[in-house]
Parts: structure tokens; C-alpha cells; sequence
């Protein structure tokens, strides 16, 4: 009797398949088997690609002489630790009662990536092979899985971007970490007293030095310029509120030379001159010119996908990515959350129409049950598909991270931070079936000598979706991040506003002087590097702009978290685990200094994204593999050759000098100017 095989990525996903595969399984060594089903499973990666003196014994000593090193064919090899786990999947696989192979690794392009280095290693052939795509881990889901398998050869174009993306990593981190050490290695630990320095480089993780490091520097950079801001002190039934100059048309000061912006004056002399003219004649009145009243709807954020997460996880709870991306895996285990690693961010127009079931589940929630209870009473959720929150379009592999409603019971066995996240999920989900909120704004213009004054304010009227949006664990409203937004002004005073009528006059009780100064850019935080990586270095912090932007970022979900962490581990970025913000450090200045000496379009996030981009018109069958391979190898080829007739290495150490001068150690100064300099030049890295 022919047996089928499933092959999952981890021993407990392998678990569930069995369990929803409901036959008398018995175990065996790294498999489990009953008499129509076989289930086993890989621990990650069970295949790496070669490192070049498995092609040649002479390339494994390092000389610019043998780069660049671009082979024919690429050699791969079986992890020797896991190599026992191989030869079970691999002896399963080419078992004769064995006629039907379910790939059920991760939903993914690493997933794919995954099986089908065992399969090629393995030399399968002559079975029929199906590929189950799940977004989450319940049963309901696997066996919909399993029985919409389609075959693998619908995939082949995901497998190769993925040998390609790893093809592309493995090229340009083999020939230009050499190349750049051989080149410069000397030079960098020459300047810091170290025995030799390697020169880490790589596609993506070089991009994300470069944005730290020029941050960085825009920073010290920045000269804060001061203005002088006029605002008049009105007061209306005896509650102040301040109206703030600006230079309208019509002022005295529009366009004028001695303003900074509209709203503020260069030097301070200039804006008491103009306070002097507003208080010129008691008693003070401001005559209202024009009021404008609306109401303004603010509708629930987008759902999660990894990057918002991972932001939003740095933010409250001041976790990184990577500790972000392991707790979701673990939720997505325990059957909790849907697919972790997805850059969408809305709902497929499938999954909408079963979307109560997810709803219903949440009954049982602590956090969720009377959201979860109302939605389905006023049945709210019926007209989803219809909103921003359902677009087929916006999804490739997988729809946004939401809660399945299913697996409550591991909630409490949980560690607190798992179960904070959880709950940040299951609240930003409930939300999308809730009204806007909706504000009341007011905005007032008055004038005084002919000058005007205005003034602002909102206030909320309706609370809609941000009754779900404050988490158990806030301490206080601010930490809801939307429903601790600041109103101007209470119910009482907006009446008070709304009373007001043109030409009516307020009574004014003086003018102050506001300095204020311009500010330097922020640095980033792991989570809003991950944002930046996903919008292809820009930082967008608008959410409603992000989700307008499209195209592939720096990186993928699957391996934002990991590149900046290794940055991390090797010591280019210092990362404050209390607040989560990354800096360079001087070694990491200073292997910038040198990439831009000699490879600099890897410091573009331009390029790097259109790296990205390259992988994924492989994935949807727009370009062949082939015409990628050699637009890798010529860049390759052209960067090499161009490093190889460069003869700056002694150059480079005015920039070690400027970096060096913004650390406590820095090498190449006396102990005595080093402590004079510490004084004024504290470290930047944390």
C-alpha cells in the first residue's frame, strides 16, 4: 500500500500535521508513521551552500588574486550537526511505498528554500509532490491545507528566487568581505591596536550601517537655530487659551526677512518689538475674524504585519525585533496567531468571509470577550470585505497577523511579555470592526492691531474604535498610543467655542514671548529601523502614508530582525536595551568609511531594495533566473575590479580621526586630551 510523506520544518509543526491527520500514529526515529501517512520533519536548514575551498583547497587562504570568485555551478553540503535528521528525511523520501511527497515547511520563500535543498540533495525523483500553504496552525487550517495542496512546480518560481536570494548573499559576502579585509583590514586594525580585522560585508546588513551611521552624523551635524514665537493670552469666560501670530497676508511682517517661519521671528528683539505694537492699546480685545467648526473622523490603523509589530513591540514594551519575531513564532505555534512573517497588512476577501469564527473564538478571551460579543450581536463584521481592511491585491504569501481565535488554553502558561503581545494583536484586530472616532475641531482666527492670532482645538465626541485600542497592562492612557490622544479642550469649553459668532470680541490679558529651536533628526529604534528597511530606508511614520507606499524594502519580514541583530553581535551597532535605540560604534563608523571609500553603492538603500525587488520579479515569473545571475555577477565583477586599481587606504584615516573624536576610547590620543574630550565628546553608542 502507497503511503503519503509530509515534511514539516520543526517537530512540533510535525506534531499538529499528525494530530489533524487523525490516524494511529507510532513513533519512530525522527518520524512518526501509521498506515496510510508517514510524518517527519527538518530542524531549520539541513543544507548550506559550500564555502570555496570545497571547490578549490588554494581559495580557502584569502588573496585578492582569486576574487572576484564567481563558480559555475554552486556546491552545497549537509550541516554536520543535523546531519542524522537528513539522512532520516532524505531515506523517507526515497522509500518505494512512498508515492506522495506534502511539502509543509513554512509558507515562505525560506520555507521553500528549506525542502527544496533536501529534496535536490536527496535526488528525488518519479514521486508526486504537493505543496500545503497554510496561515495558521489549527486543525481546520491544516486540513484545508492538505486538501488544497497544489503541486510543487506551481512554486518553482519562489524556489528560485530563494536559491537566488541565498546565491546573491553568498557571492557578494564571500568576494567583498575578502576583497574589502585584504584591501583595508590592515588599515582599520592598524588605527584601533587590534591583531586583524575582518571586514563583514553584506547586501543588506552594509545598506542598514549606512543609514545608522548617516543619522548618526546628521546629527552631531546639526546646528539648533532659535525662534521666537508671539502668542497672545486670550481668555474666554475666564479660561485662558493662547492664540499664536503668524505672518498672514496682510501682516505688517508677511514675507518678511526677519522671520524664521511664518509663525516665528529669528532674533528675539524683533518679536518684542511686535508683542510692544499688539499691547500698544488697553484694554486688550481680540475681534474674532472667522471661526470653523467640523467634525473629523479617524478610522482604526491597518492591521499588523510583521514590521508594524515589531515597531509597535519596541515601543511599548522596548523588546527588538528579533525577541518580537520569536515570541509571534511562538504564538503562531500554540496556534494563537495566523503567519508571522507577512508584509501585508489587510485581510483576504476569503478569509472575510469566514472571519466570524475568529471573532467567536475571542469570546473566550479575557481581554476581548465584550468586544468580541458586541461585534457579533451588531453584526458589524458582515461588511468587512467592503472596507480598506480586505484587498486581495496587497497580498502575496500571506494576509495580516490576527488572532485565530482558537487555542486559549497555553494563554496563561504563557510568559507575561507573550501574553502582552498577544493581546496587543487580538486589540488591534477587534478594532477594525468598530466606527471612526470622531472629533470635534474648532479652529479660531481673531485679530488684534490688524495682526491675527490663531488658535485650535479638537476634543473627542465619539470614542468608535479606541474604546478597544488601551491595553490591561497601560499604566497610563499615553501607552495606548491612540487612546491617550491629548484633547485641546473639555465638552464644556468646545460649547463655550461653539457660541461664538464673527466680530464677537475676546479679551485679551497679554502677550508672551515663546523661544524655541529647531530640533535634530531622531535616531532610530530597532523598531523604526524595521519600518525604514520595509519602506527602502525611509522612515515614514505617517500610518496612513506607509500604507500608500509600495514596492520591496531593504530585506524581507523573515530577516529584518536577524541582519539587525547580527550587526549587533559584530559590533558595527550598539543597541540600549532600555530604549531600544541603535547607534554606530567606532568600528562601525569606521567600516562605512571604508565602504564608502570603495563600494559605496551598497551604502544605497535605493539599490538594495531594488535587489529585493529583482527576487520578486523572479518569484512572479517576470525575469528568468538566468537574467538575474548576470546582472549579479556583473555588478560583482564591475565593484571588484573597481576596489582592486583603488590605492586610498591612508586616506581613510582622516575619516577614522573625525569618527574617533565621538568616543570615550578613542585610539591615537593622549590619556590627557582623552580626558579632556570625555568630558565634552561622550560616547554615542550605548
Amino acid at each position: 500500500m502507497s503511503k503519503s510523506l509530509y515534511i514539516a520544518e520543526k517537530p512540533s509543526v510535525a506534531q499538529e500535521f499528525a494530530k489533524a491527520l487523525k490516524e494511529n500514529f507510532r513513533r519512530g526515529d525522527g518520524y512518526l508513521e501509521s498506515e496510510h501517512a508517514v510524518v517527519t520533519w527538518c530542524v531549520g536548514h539541513l543544507i548550506t551552500m559550500s564555502y570555496p575551498e570545497k571547490y578549490d583547497a588554494k581559495l580557502k587562504r584569502w588573496s585578492l588574486e582569486t576574487l572576484p570568485f564567481l563558480p559555475e555551478e554552486f556546491k552545497y553540503e549537509i550541516i554536520p550537526s543535523v546531519r542524522k535528521q537528513f539522512d532520516i528525511v532524505s531515506g523517507l523520501l526515497k522509500r518505494e511505498d512512498v508515492a506522495t511527497i506534502y511539502v509543509c515547511t513554512d509558507s515562505g520563500r525560506e520555507g521553500e528554500y528549506i525542502y527544496r535543498l533536501v529534496e535536490m540533495m536527496s535526488g528525488v525523483k518519479g514521486k508526486e509532490r504537493k505543496r500545503v500553504w497554510i496561515d495558521s496552525q489549527t486543525e481546520d487550517e491544516i486540513v484545508r491545507g492538505i486538501r488544497e495542496a497544489r503541486d510543487l512546480s506551481e512554486y518553482d518560481n519562489l524556489s528560485a528566487s530563494a536559491y537566488l536570494r541565498a546565491k546573491e548573499d553568498y557571492l557578494m559576502g564571500i568576494n567583498f568581505s575578502r576583497l574589502l579585509s585584504l584591501k583595508y583590514g590592515n588599515v582599520v586594525s592598524g588605527y584601533l591596536h587590534t591583531k586583524y580585522t575582518a571586514i563583514s560585508v553584506g547586501r543588506v546588513m552594509t545598506c542598514v550601517l549606512g543609514m545608522v551611521v548617516r543619522r548618526e552624523r546628521e546629527i552631531r551635524d546639526f546646528v539648533k537655530t532659535p525662534f521666537y514665537r508671539v502668542l497672545g493670552k486670550l481668555n474666554l469666560n475666564g479660561k485662558p487659551f493662547d492664540g499664536e501670530w503668524r505672518a498672514a497676508e496682510g501682516s505688517r511682517y508677511f514675507q518678511s526677512p526677519l522671520l524664521y517661519k511664518e509663525n516665528g521671528f529669528k532674533e528675539k528683539k524683533h518679536a518684542r518689538e511686535l508683542a510692544d505694537i499688539l499691547s500698544a492699546h488697553p484694554p486688550l480685545q481680540a475681534v474674532i475674524e472667522k471661526i470653523e467648526k467640523k467634525k473629523e473622523n479617524k478610522n482604526p490603523p491597518l492591521l499588523f504585519n510583521l514590521a508594524e509589530l515589531q515597531n509597535e513591540c519596541a515601543r511599548l514594551f522596548k523588546i527588538s525585533p528579533d525577541e518580537t519575531l520569536q515570541v509571534v513564532q511562538e504564538l503562531y505555534e500554540k496556534k494563537l496567531v495566523t503567519y508571522p512573517r507577512t508584509d501585508a497588512r489587510v485581510l483576504s476577501s476569503a478569509v472575510a468571509k469566514e472571519i466570524h469564527k475568529n471573532i467567536g473564538g475571542l469570546r473566550n478571551y479575557i481581554h476581548g470577550q465584550s468586544f468580541a460579543a458586541e461585534i457579533l450581536e451588531k453584526g458589524s463584521y458582515k461588511n468587512i470585505a467592503k472596507t480598506r481592511y480586505v484587498n486581495d491585491k496587497q497580498i502575496t504569501d500571506h494576509y495580516a497577523i490576527i488572532p485565530t481565535g482558537q487555542g486559549l488554553a497555553a494563554i496563561n502558561r504563557l510568559p507575561e511579555k507573550s501574553q502582552k503581545v498577544y493581546e496587543t494583536i487580538v486589540r488591534r484586530f477587534l478594532s477594525i470592526f468598530y466606527p471612526p472616532a470622531v472629533y470635534q475641531k474648532v479652529n479660531l482666527v481673531t485679530l488684534v492691531e490688524k495682526e491675527r492670532l490663531f488658535s485650535s482645538f479638537k476634543v473627542l465626541i465619539a470614542e468608535g474604535y479606541l474604546k478597544v485600542t488601551g491595553n490591561s497592562f497601560d499604566r497610563k492612557k499615553e501607552d495606548s498610543g491612540e487612546k491617550g490622544e491629548e484633547t485641546s479642550c473639555d465638552a464644556a469649553f468646545l460649547e463655550a467655542l461653539q457660541s461664538l459668532k464673527k466680530q464677537g470680541v475676546i479679551p485679551v490679558d497679554g502677550f508672551e514671548i515663546k523661544e524655541g529651536e529647531t530640533s535634530p533628526p531622531k535616531r532610530y529604534t530597532s523598531g523604526s529601523m524595521i519600518l525604514a528597511m520595509e519602506n527602502a530606508g525611509q522612515l515614514i511614520e505617517d500610518e496612513e502614508l506607509r500604507a500608500q507606499i509600495k514596492g520591496s524594502g531593504i530585506g524581507t519580514s523573515a530577516t529584518r530582525a536577524e541582519i539587525l541583530k547580527k550587526l549587533v553581535t559584530i559590533k558595527y551597532l550598539g543597541l540600549n536595551k532600555k530604549t531600544q535605540v541603535i547607534t554606530p560604534t567606532l568600528l562601525g563608523e569606521m567600516i562605512f568609511d571604508v565602504v564608502n571609500a570603495s563600494i559605496r553603492s551598497l551604502l544605497n538603500p535605493d539599490l538594495t531594495a531594488s535587489w529585493e525587488k529583482g527576487l520578486t520579479y523572479v518569484a512572479e515569473g517576470d525575469i528568468t533566473s538566468e537574467e538575474y545571475m548576470v546582472k549579479l555577477e556583473n555588478f560583482i565583477k564591475s565593484r571588484t575590479y573597481g576596489v582592486l586599481k583603488l590605492n586610498n587606504q591612508y586616506v581613510l584615516r582622516q575619516y577614522f580621526d573625525k569618527a574617533a573624536q565621538n568616543y570615550k576610547t578613542s585610539p591615537g590620543r593622549s590619556s590627557a586630551n582623552k580626558k579632556k574630550e570625555g568630558k565634552t565628546n561622550g560616547a554615542v553608542n550605548n
